[in-house]
């Protein structure tokens, strides 16, 4: 029937054969059906030794089949139709998914999932970020396009990589504790203020595009972190000060790229001589500026 997997379709889709988990035969480790218009997939139960599976773009609405997958390490399910998650007995080892582009309301207590690193929740309905307290694994989590309006539940997890961009967050305050954070992406939120961003050692690369900074005073709390080198301030009324790009590149010397454009050395350089320039450079500008008032008073021969 249609929508409905049979072992002819299924057999389509399964690749990869290789050793079973427990090492006693070969079998098919991955299944890959995207795009296939199913809403039925319970003939998957018997497929048992699947170790990665990939089944976006579809009209799924039960993943219960996955509870008889004990050695399932990556699961796809983007692009279907799933209003809630994780809703199977937890695989040994799972640790990548996907449940992106779905209508995921609410999230639900991930204790069992020990092993987690990777989950992507993007393009959701999320209100509020819960139940991944006992994740000590995790270290790549997007929830971007959801309905988030402050960041909390992220206390002391190895995150690494952290998509919130598209949402509805004020305050960046919920990062303080991810000391492990590498890349932050904050775009298209409200936030007035960096502070929470501070001694963030280890952090590379901070999206901040379209939010609601707008002083200059507020880079006062990333400038210490001395691995930052890529800043994207687009679409911030901190934009319309005048001396903003070289006054921001002068408080962030170490960052390569600024805004989407690559920060020179001759910028950096022009930014050092105008915020604090070196005696040198003062001596020769003062020096300048008074060759330039001798040669314009009126001149007189000498009796």
């Amino acid at each position: 029937l249609e929508g409905i997997l049979d072992e002819d379709t299924a057999a389509e889709g399964l690749h990869t054969l290789g050793c079973s988990a427990p090492g006693t035969e070969y079998v098919y480790l991955h299944l890959t059906l995207p795009g296939r218009e199913l809403r039925d997939i319970n003939i998957l139960s018997g497929y048992i030794h699947l170790q990665k599976m990939e089944l976006s773009s579809n009209k799924i609405n039960d993943l219960s089949c996955v509870s008889h997958m004990p050695y399932l390490i990556e699961l796809n399910a983007s692009k279907n139709e799933l209003t809630t998650y994780f809703s199977f007995k937890p695989p040994k080892n799972l640790r990548e998914v996907d449940f992106s582009h779905n209508q995921i309301p609410k999230m639900q207590d991930l204790s069992a999932y020990h092993s987690l690193t990777k989950l992507l929740l993007d393009f959701n309905e999320i209100e509020e970020i819960q139940g991944l307290e006992k994740c000590h694994s995790l270290s790549q989590l997007g929830l971007s396009h959801n309905r988030l309006t402050a960041i909390r539940g992220l206390e002391n997890l190895p995150i690494r990589i952290l998509n919130l961009s598209f949402n509805q967050i004020e305050e960046v305050t919920g990062l303080k504790s991810l000391k492990a954070l590498q890349k932050v992406d904050l775009s298209c939120n409200k936030i007035k203020s960096l502070q929470g961003l501070e001694e963030h050692n280890l952090l590379e690369v901070l999206n901040l595009e379209d939010n609601q900074v707008a002083e200059l005073r507020e880079i006062k709390w990333i400038e210490d972190l001395p691995l930052l080198r890529v800043l994207n301030l687009l679409k911030n009324p901190i934009q319309e000060q005048g001396d903003y790009w070289l006054s921001a590149i002068f408080m962030l010397l170490h960052i390569t790229e600024l805004d989407l454009k690559k920060v020179s050395v001759e910028e950096k350089v022009a930014a050092v001589n105008r915020q604090d320039p070196p005696p040198e450079v003062v001596a020769a500008e003062d020096h300048r500026i008074q060759v330039l008032w001798n040669i314009l008073q009126p001149q007189r021969v000498l009796d």
